[in-house]
Parts: C-alpha cells; structure tokens; sequence
C-alpha cells in the first residue's frame, strides 16, 4: 500500500492562497461574461419604455386632467367621479363580462376539439388546418362588416337561407336580444383559430411514450383523452383563457363595425362606452375610463394567471 508524502506548512499555506485566487478571479469572470448578454436587452426595454410604459403612466396622469390637444387643467378625481356616475356603465360591465366569459369559454371548448380532430389521421387534414386558421388572419373591422352583411335582417344570404326554408329570419344585429351573443359568435369565429393552433401545439409536445404504455395497458380513447391529453394540455389550456379573456374583456373594433354599441345601448361594453365619451370631445374622461378598464382587466387576469400557472406546476 503506497503512502502519500507529507505536506509542510509552506506548502499548504501556497496550496490555500491559489485556491483562493482562483476563487477570487472566477466571480470576476463570470459577471465579465453574463454582462455581455444584457446589452441586447436595451433595444426591447426602449420600445417598451417608449410604447407601454410611458404612454401608461401619462394616461395616469392625463386622467386627472381636462386635456385637449393643446393644454390641460389638473381637476383632480373630478373625471373619476363623472364616469362612474354614467347610467350606461352598470349595464355595459356586465356586458362586458358576459362578453369575455362567453367568447372564452367556447374558444376554449371548441379550439379543444377542433385541435384533437387536426392532430389526428383526419383527410385533407391540411386543408382543414388553413380553413380554420384562416378568419384569424383577416382584418378584424373587415369580418364586422362582412358579417354584418351575411346576417342583414332584410337583404342578408343567411336569412335569405333561412326563409327559403321556412325558418324563422331573427334580428341578428337589430335585435335586442340577440345583438351582444351574435356578435360573440362572429369573435368567436374569428378567434377560435388561435385557440386551436395553441391546443394543438400543447398536444403535439404530449411525448408518444405515454400513448403507447395506456394502448398496451388496454385504456380506450375516452380515458387516454382524460387521463393524458386533457392534463397534459392543461398549459396549452391556461394560455387560451388568459388570452381570449384579455381579448373579450378589452374588445372594441368588432362591435362597432357591427352594431355601435346598439341597437340602443344593448350591446354596449366599457370600450364602446369610452369610445363614445372620447368622440364627445370628452377627451379626460374618456382617458379616466381607459385606466378604469386596464385596473379591471389587471385585477381579474392578474389572480387568474397565478391560479392557472399555481395548477400547472403542481401537475
């Protein structure tokens, strides 16, 4: 058995000054090195500073204020005040959330289904996939009045179909009771192939592996669908809610290209409502009523991310 050779003071004591250099200099060099990386960060933080935040925290202030394009008077909460005591703005919130919860939650539903039947050995598969994503690509003002064209109480194809028939020819857009859901159903038409795209995404990363073990374990299609897709794609799933509710919660440009807000004031939500006070000229108020919806739109989403991405992790 060999023996090691002893160590003198002299030694270790050299031994233990270059550890420590060495252990000196390497902290040096790693921030020398990780410093690098974020000068490519600047170039985004200005777009950001240049096109969100500071436009933010002027809207903040502009709020406050009696503006016009050439001067502005500080009035405090003045603005405030006035925009909660609109007697549209009860009625528009809650349109607004029946809105955001109804458009999302088909989104959700719907892109779910269509993404199983598009991953699967479907013919012309291809085909089906640029049909459904296709409305996503078309201006959105554009699909408005499209639609508002289709389903014309009087001259439109869709009731002109229906009438052939002998079906009943509704009100689409002219109908109190069906203006704020027909249009849902336009958003919804629209969007659904963002939804779909995702869930598809979420499905094609689920590993083959898991298939296969359930297959040989002798699972049928309806518990691989809930014991591996459904969990699986529960990321994808969090992703569509988050952005659909964003969506449904700020939308604007469909519902004015195809009712204004009407008839009357029945598809009215809180972005026609603040369009409405900013064409009056009413320039601060309508301001007012922008950050009243970024705050509600913060403090739903905000809650919601950190449940949907809390249940993801423990999964």
């Amino acid at each position: 058995m060999s023996t090691a050779s002893p160590v003198t003071a002299t030694q270790a004591a050299d031994i233990i000054t270059e550890v420590g250099a060495s252990a000196k200099n390497r902290p040096q060099k790693s921030r020398m090195r990780s410093a690098y990386p974020t000068w490519f960060f600047i170039p985004a933080l200005v777009l950001y500073a240049i096109f969100f935040a500071i436009p933010t925290i002027s809207s903040f202030y502009f709020s406050l204020t009696r503006w016009s394009l050439f001067d502005s008077q500080f009035i405090g909460f003045a603005n405030y005040v006035q925009f909660f005591q609109d007697p549209q703005l009860y009625t528009s919130f809650i349109h607004t959330l029946i809105y955001a919860v109804l458009t999302s939650g088909v989104k959700v539903i719907l892109g779910f289904l269509l993404a199983l039947l598009l991953t699967s050995p479907v013919v012309g598969r291809g085909y089906l996939r640029a049909v459904v994503f296709f409305p996503v690509l078309l201006s959105t003002i554009g699909v408005g009045i499209l639609w508002k064209s289709l389903l014309d109480p009087f001259h439109g194809m869709v009731n002109a179909v229906l009438g052939f028939f002998g079906l009943p020819q509704p009100g689409w857009f002219t109908d109190p009771n069906l203006a704020l859901y027909t249009i849902a159903g336009v958003d919804i038409w629209k969007g659904v192939g963002i939804a779909t795209l995702i869930f598809m995404a979420g499905m094609v990363a689920i590993p083959n592996e898991y298939y296969e073990a359930a297959r040989i374990d002798g699972a049928g299609g309806w518990n691989i669908l809930r014991r591996i897709t459904i969990p699986l794609s529960r990321g994808a799933t969090a992703t569509v809610i988050i952005l659909s509710l964003i969506g449904g919660l700020r939308s604007f440009d469909i519902i004015w290209a195809t009712t204004g807000g009407g008839p009357g004031f029945t598809s009215d939500v809180l972005a026609s409502v603040i369009y409405k006070q900013y064409q009056a000229g009413f320039y601060g108020l309508s301001t007012a009523g922008n950050v009243v919806l970024f705050l509600v739109v913060t403090l739903i989403m905000v809650p919601l991310s950190y449940v949907l991405n809390r249940k993801q992790v423990e999964l």
